[in-house]
């Protein structure tokens, strides 16, 4: 017969525990085993093994962090941020029904080998931090919550792109901006380099001389400038060596 007819069955009892594999938890065989059939030590350990699965997707955690940052525009990045699943280890000697840490720890490795979960055992804290683990089966009143679920991811990413185009729209009008700046500086210093042009011509005109030998000129110092202060300089050396000549002979 098929599953749902293993239900009203003799085989119920099977089915029950079929089910449990799929979808539950060692505690939930153990609330029940006085009416399921016995399990070997190998097939506890496998359904342990799938509730550390279950009470890991059960505490998943994860972050959304709007950045916001300015550099002449604002906009804004959308950071997703997972982070390990940590179970404590009080909470797993409870659910598998273990006796010592040592016990636990053997199980969990085991189920690391076993590709069911990776992670790491914090010893110091006392907990399992689950990176990955294995999916289970989705029951069917389960299906709702699931479309739901992506249903508010597919409105998440809408917006998301939303923000994304209208920051690019935004960064667009922001260098059309910068360009036109860029073009407006460029045409006033033209004109200004125009300006100095035509003052320094109209200046060497009136003076007879040529543009080009009158920003010389104005640039360098006059020709005598020099010779008259290195002669100042000349007669106060020779002034002081003639004092200095004066105060020895009258002492």
């Amino acid at each position: 017969p098929v599953s749902p007819q293993l239900a009203d069955s003799e085989f119920s009892p099977v089915f029950r525990l079929l089910t449990i594999f799929a979808y539950g938890t060692y505690a939930d065989y153990l609330a029940e085993a006085a009416n399921l059939p016995p399990l070997t030590e190998a097939q506890k350990n496998k359904l342990r093994h799938l509730s550390v699965v279950t009470l890991a997707a059960k505490i998943k955690v994860v972050a959304l962090f709007f950045l916001e940052f300015s550099f002449h525009w604002d906009y804004l990045m959308l950071v997703t941020i997972m982070f390990p699943q940590c179970i404590p280890y009080s909470v797993l000697l409870e659910q598998l029904q273990l006796k010592n840490v040592r016990q636990l720890e053997d199980l969990v490795i085991e189920a690391v080998y076993a590709d069911v979960l990776r992670g790491s055992l914090d010893q110091r804290n006392q907990r399992l931090e689950v990176d990955y683990s294995i999916g289970r089966d989705i029951r069917r009143e389960e299906l709702s919550t699931i479309t739901r679920t992506l249903q508010e991811w597919c409105q998440g990413c809408e917006v998301v792109l939303s923000g994304i185009e209208e920051q690019v729209s935004r960064a667009n009008q922001h260098k059309e901006q910068q360009l036109a700046l860029k073009q407006q500086i460029e045409s006033e210093v033209a004109n200004l380099k125009k300006t100095i042009k035509v003052t320094t011509a109209a200046a060497a005109a009136a003076t007879s001389q040529d543009p080009e030998q009158h920003l010389t000129e104005l640039r360098e110092p006059a020709p005598g400038t020099n010779q008259r202060q290195a002669s100042k300089k000349t007669s106060k050396a020779k002034g002081l060596r003639g004092s200095a000549k004066i105060w020895s002979k009258s002492n």
